[in-house]
Parts: C-alpha cells; sequence; structure tokens
C-alpha cells in the first residue's frame, strides 16, 4: 500500500495552488457528496442486478431492460444525452464485437448521459463502467451485483449529484459524460468501439474514472471494507495521482492500497476493464476496484452480499475526484508514457 504523510499531501497541495490559483474550487463537494447514500444505491441495484434482467448478457434481452432502466433514471433526472447524439444509446454492432474473437453476440449498446460545462464545455470528463455481466448458464441467473451492477449504480448516484449541484448553481465547468459501456464481459468491445468512434475528440477528453467492483471486500482485506483498490491514476500523468490521493485525503478518508497498480502485477488489471481503452490513446485513466472474491463470476455474485456502506464510500470518492477534475483551472498534464 502506498503510504503517504499528511505532511507531505498538504506541500502537495500548497504546490499545487501556488502554481493553479484555481487548483479547488470555492464551492466545496461535500454537501452534494452527501447526496449519494447507501440506500439509493441499495434501490438501484435491486433493480439492476434482479433476476428480471436475465443476467444482462451483452446483446441480450435483458441487458437491454437494464438500459431501458438507467435510461429512465437519467430523464427523471433531466440529465439528457450528449450533445451530437441522437439518443441515449451509442449502437455497437455485433459484427464489431464477433470480429475479434469469433463469438456469436448480438447487436448491442453502450449508454450515455450528459452534462454540459459551465466555461470549459469543450473539455469532457468520462465516468464509465459496464453494465453487462455474462447472462444465464445451465439456467442459472449470473447477476453480477458487484460486477459490474455496483459500478453501473454508482454512476447514477454521481450524475445525481452533479445534476443537484448544477441545479443550485454550481455545475461543473467541464462536461461530464456518465459512460455505461456494454461487452466488457467479453472484451472490453463496448469502450473499445467508443475509443475507436469517439463522440468527442479524443484530445478534448481529459480523463476517464473507470468504476468496476466497488460493493464488496476480498480476502486481503478481511477485516475492513474501507479501502479501495487505486490502479492506474499514475501511468500517465502524476497530476491525476495527485488528485485522487489528496481528495481521498481530504474528503473520504479510506485506504488506498496500490498493490495491484504494480505494473508486474500477475493480474494485470490495468488492462482488463473499460478505463484501458481510453489510456491506450493517451488519455489519463483511474480504476476503482474492491478485488475479487469468491463471488467473481459465479451465480452468488448476488445484491444481498453487497456492502452497501463501502459501496457509498467509493462512489463519493469517485464523485469528489470528479469533482476536482471537472472543476480545476487546468485538465491533468500527461507527463508519462
Amino acid at each position: 500500500m502506498k503510504k503517504i504523510s499528511l505532511l507531505s499531501l498538504l506541500l502537495v497541495l500548497s504546490i499545487s495552488c501556488t502554481t493553479q490559483k484555481k487548483s479547488v474550487t470555492a464551492v466545496e463537494p461535500t454537501k452534494y457528496m452527501n447526496t449519494i447514500t447507501a440506500s439509493d444505491l441499495k434501490k438501484h441495484l435491486y433493480i439492476v442486478a434482479a433476476d428480471s434482467m436475465e443476467g444482462r448478457e451483452t446483446g441480450s434481452t435483458g441487458q437491454k431492460k437494464a438500459g431501458v432502466y438507467l435510461i429512465n433514471q437519467y430523464k427523471k433526472n433531466n440529465i439528457p444525452f450528449p450533445k451530437g447524439a441522437t439518443s441515449y444509446y451509442q449502437k455497437v454492432p455485433a459484427e464489431f464485437m464477433n470480429k475479434k474473437y469469433g463469438e456469436k453476440l448480438g447487436d448491442s449498446e453502450n449508454i450515455w448521459a450528459f452534462i454540459e460545462g459551465s466555461e470549459k464545455p469543450e473539455e469532457v470528463l468520462v465516468i464509465s463502467a459496464h453494465y453487462d455481466h455474462v447472462g444465464i448458464k445451465d439456467g442459472e441467473v449470473y447477476n453480477g451485483a458487484d460486477d459490474d451492477g455496483s459500478g453501473t449504480v454508482a454512476l447514477l448516484e454521481i450524475a445525481q449529484a452533479f445534476e443537484i449541484a448544477k441545479k443550485e448553481g454550481h455545475g461543473p465547468k467541464r462536461s461530464i459524460m456518465f459512460f455505461h459501456a456494454t461487452g466488457e464481459e467479453h472484451g472490453l468491445h463496448g469502450s473499445r468501439y467508443y475509443s475507436e468512434n469517439p463522440l468527442f475528440p479524443v484530445a478534448n477528453t481529459i480523463t476517464d474514472i473507470n468504476i468496476d467492483m466497488i460493493g464488496r471486500r476480498d480476502e486481503a482485506h478481511a477485516n475492513t471494507n474501507n479501502y479501495v483498490y487505486l490502479i492506474g491514476a499514475d501511468r500517465l500523468s502524476t497530476d491525476l495521482d495527485n488528485i485522487c490521493t489528496i481528495a481521498n485525503a481530504k474528503y473520504i478518508k479510506m485506504d488506498l492500497d496500490y498493490k495491484f497498480n504494480d505494473p508486474k502485477d500477475p493480474n494485470h488489471f490495468y488492462e482488463r476493464s473499460d478505463h484501458y481503452n481510453f489510456a491506450k490513446h493517451g488519455i489519463p485513466a483511474v480504476f476503482l476496484f474492491n478485488g475479487v472474491h469468491a463471488d467473481y463470476h459465479q451465480k452468488t455474485d448476488e445484491v444481498d452480499k453487497i456492502e452497501f456502506d463501502a459501496l457509498a464510500k467509493r462512489t463519493q470518492l469517485a464523485f469528489v475526484i470528479a469533482w476536482e477534475l471537472a472543476n480545476r483551472e487546468n485538465r491533468p498534464v500527461v507527463d508519462k508514457k
């Protein structure tokens, strides 16, 4: 685990504020962070990871049904689809997905929603999570409550928090796209399709915050859920890594575990979720993750095993990182290859 003293954090923050007059916005995010609650996440997840969604297999009726629920939540909160799009869907053709591994997936869709920035609308922060899972096997529904129902509902709550802030005159200075990827379980297909067919220029995309499995704990943290694995933040941008660390220290105070950030880690989680398709194109990215557990890709990954206090806290962390990225004077500098 990466250890940083409070003195070091204050020094980094002081330097950042000196070199960047508006590094931290005048409006504190705490009020809006606290609109993200365990009870709301639970309400959404019992729907997204219900048997009626049939395990959300890519291109399936169940996945499309889950997608309709997500879109209806964005409509309820008056969060539109992005400018330049014709709907909340980015269609991902079966041909594109099946070409890579010779599978027989049906046509599917990425889902996107959008809050336009007030000062730098052309610069776009992406917050992503995949909403597909592995479907039905031998008559058993694999609901994927943690993978990635947890990230899926986190996006809904983060978007709602930003929209509440906007209604009170504190909307983000940069635009934010809330991106629900399809086909992740079959090879990161949805995010790969977006990265090759972006709605907004890659050069205008400042960062991707990716959320995949944040509702449980792993064996390495059997005695606490007050942690999250932070992966990739420092791979392309020192700024992004500092932003994540300082936001956590100031608002959340979770243990940031960097074990899986090691390029030599044999699990290679950095390459295994949707942020990777942004990073491949030079976009700084950070991946929030709780690690694997015994129910990973099993029929037992159910909502009743989700630790909603941990899910809420990790979602709040993603929100405050996004708040800083969306509102600071300068976008994160890419200073690494």
